[in-house]
């Protein structure tokens, strides 16, 4: 069954500039907590499951998703805040050229730019890939990688090859998977509907431990090349769909737990659900106030990467008053009271 893109495509050159801090709702100096908050707090204000047939709910909760992407991530982050409406063209900068296998900074990439303005203010003409050959052989000391990012020349890794292809377009979708999918790990079957291009199905594994923001790369099932040059690649950005029974810290989970007020006072087992579907099983200690919490270790989310590691699994334990007495219970809960009063 071909699950529904919550997101739509989107080519990497052509990105929209948004102010991710006003989606958000928090100032450009908001700590990394004051950002988690926010998105939490506004993506269970619009999440689609609780707004059906919604579309502007669900337009404000791409939104919010693609704002905390990018703020809850300091590698974006920090070019966001830099480069303002142009860090989209330093992110497509970025990913090209780590894909050549050079280093990709800010700096760099601004130092690019003032070159490849300054050249273009020279009266001296473009030259050619075939100039270059003509005048350095196969030994010319510009890399193919850089000569295609600022002087519109030759690459294996960006735009155009010297043979006259060009690698296609990478494409970006979003992905909604469930609390559950993400502590497992899952398979899903998505269809794409690349503009101008005709609709595709493809399966993908979803690995266990994903989070809000994180990215999933297919490559080879973006645009198609052109040329004969290679395919582009899909990335699948990830959005956790809030839960209501478990809230996400980290690699941490929280959930509320319900005891009888007799294992508080007497100790007692009650048993604490995991994502999964498992039930595990704690012990009260007799004691015990309402509100503690107690950490099942091992028992939270994987480690994206490493599914062996896992954090906690945090059971805040509340009690669980009756709604109704039997004449026996209040004649007992009364001499109880009693006991009590007289201390």
């Amino acid at each position: 069954m071909d699950l529904a893109v919550h997101i739509r495509a989107k080519r990497l050159d052509a990105m929209e500039y948004r102010d991710y801090y006003a989606i958000l709702g928090i100032p450009k100096t908001a700590s990394d907590k004051e950002v988690r908050a926010a998105y939490r707090k506004l993506a269970r204000q619009h999440h689609p499951d609780l707004n059906p047939n919604d579309s502007e709910a669900e337009e404000r909760f791409k939104q919010v998703a693609e704002a905390y992407d990018v703020l809850s991530d300091p590698k974006k982050r920090q070019p966001y805040d830099e480069l303002g409406p142009r860090w989209q063209e330093y992110e497509q900068w970025r990913r090209a050229a780590e894909a050549a296998g050079h280093s990709a900074t800010v700096e760099d990439f601004m130092r690019g730019e003032r070159a490849a303005e300054e050249a273009a203010r020279s009266r001296y003409r473009t030259h050619t890939p075939e100039d270059l050959d003509d005048l350095y052989g196969e030994g010319s000391p510009f890399s193919d990688f850089f000569e295609s990012a600022f002087g519109g020349m030759g690459t294996r890794g960006g735009r155009r090859t010297r043979s006259g292809s060009w690698p296609g377009a990478d494409y970006e979708y979003g992905i909604d998977v469930t609390l559950a999918e993400a502590y497992t790990g899952t398979t899903k079957r998505i269809t794409i509907r690349p503009t101008g291009e005709a609709e595709r199905s493809i399966e993908v594994k979803i690995p266990p431990g994903v989070d809000n923001g994180s990215r999933i790369r297919l490559a080879g099932q973006g645009g198609a090349g052109i040329g004969g040059g290679p395919a582009g690649a899909l990335y699948l950005v990830v959005t956790v769909a809030p839960d209501r029974q478990f809230e996400r810290e980290g690699n941490d989970l929280r959930t509320r737990v319900m005891a009888p007020l007799t294992d508080f006072l007497l100790g007692g087992d009650v048993r604490v659900s995991t994502p999964d579907g498992r039930r595990l099983q704690l012990s009260i200690p007799a004691g015990t106030p309402d509100g503690r919490v107690f950490r099942l270790r091992n028992q939270g989310m994987p480690r994206l990467g490493e599914p062996s590691r896992r954090g906690d699994l945090l059971a805040e334990v509340h009690v669980e008053l009756p709604t109704t007495l039997t004449p026996r219970q209040r004649e007992l809960a009364e001499e109880f009271a009693k006991a009590g009063a007289s201390h």
